[in-house]
């Protein structure tokens, strides 16, 4: 039994801990960070996280909220964000338990950078992510960064360097295809279908615009319509826990990017992510990798 159950909450962070005799469970919400979306919901095994949505004529955004007493501290939360907004410690050490124990994968962040075709002053991919999660930075010889590169006698010596904050990143994708010069190339966590049956949509709402993290993924076309792009959507579903119309926003996750995993827990995890189909098309992928390396290994 633990000794001590503990919650705290700011504007900025949402905190539970669970204090046993040896150890000290916690596990953060970065509300800067957490975009209010389904996904650490409908895989929680506890249903210890939910989405609370504003009572009628509540003028408030929908929230997060985690039951201290129903949490185990197991982590697939913190696996599945896409955006990086949990964090589980224990003993203050970060980890996730089953990624530890290899019951669970970790999403897939496929985020190549080839700096040496960025020319120096170019800001673009910086600009343009939605989560300011980019920095560019020219820097000399030697590293150090130069602040007024007009100033900088030898400008052609100069270096410019991207860094990209991969733990926080649902890759959109956006950066590549603003990048003007090819320097970024990127694969999406999760794969799927979104759009929008704008018959449904009351007159003038804009909830799902506003609640989606990537600007370009929902758009207002000149006639006043909402449009979805499949080529920059993350597939959260913050837009659809914000429509006050079922089913006005048709969302599909088909495929999610992981490391290999073998785990009943994943295929639960999956299935609620995806659907049954979804998680049978992994299942037989999986199937015809053992058969491809069972032959390679006859082979060798």
């Amino acid at each position: 039994m633990p000794m001590k159950l503990q919650k705290f909450e700011t504007d900025e962070q949402l905190k539970i801990e669970r204090i046993m005799y040896a150890r000290r469970y916690s596990l953060t919400l970065d509300k800067r960070r957490c975009v209010v979306c389904e996904l650490c919901e409908a895989v929680c095994p506890r249903e210890a996280i939910r989405v609370v949505k504003p009572e009628d004529g509540e003028q408030a955004p929908p929230r997060l909220e985690i039951d201290v007493e129903l949490c185990q501290y197991c982590g697939i939360c913190n696996a599945v964000c896409p955006f990086g907004a949990l964090e589980l410690k224990i003993n203050g050490e970060k980890t996730i338990p089953v990624v530890k124990f290899e019951s669970f994968p970790r999403l897939i962040r496929d985020i190549k950078i080839d700096a040496e075709k960025c020319p120096v002053g170019c800001t673009v991919c910086m600009d343009t992510c939605p989560l300011k999660l980019i920095t560019v930075k020219v820097v000399d010889e030697e590293g150090r960064p130069v602040e007024n590169v007009d100033l900088y006698p030898e400008k052609e010596r100069l270096k410019v360097t991207v860094e990209i904050e991969k733990e926080y990143c649902p890759v959109c994708r956006l950066c590549e295809y603003k990048c003007p010069y090819d320097a970024i190339h990127t694969q999406k966590i999760i794969y799927g279908h979104i759009s929008v049956k704008n018959e449904l949509c009351p007159e003038g709402c804009r909830e799902c615009v506003e609640a989606c993290p990537i600007p370009e993924a929902l758009q207002i076309s000149e006639d006043g319509r909402v449009v979805a792009n499949d080529l920059f959507c993350v597939y959260c579903g913050a837009c659809r826990i914000v429509c006050p119309v079922e089913g006005a926003i048709s969302l599909e996750r088909t495929v999610i990017r992981h490391t290999p995993v073998h785990s009943g827990a994943w295929n639960k995890a999956l299935e609620k992510l995806t659907s049954t189909k979804g998680m049978a098309k992994e299942l037989r992928s999986r199937a015809l990798i053992k058969v491809k390396e069972s032959v390679e290994r006859r082979l060798a």
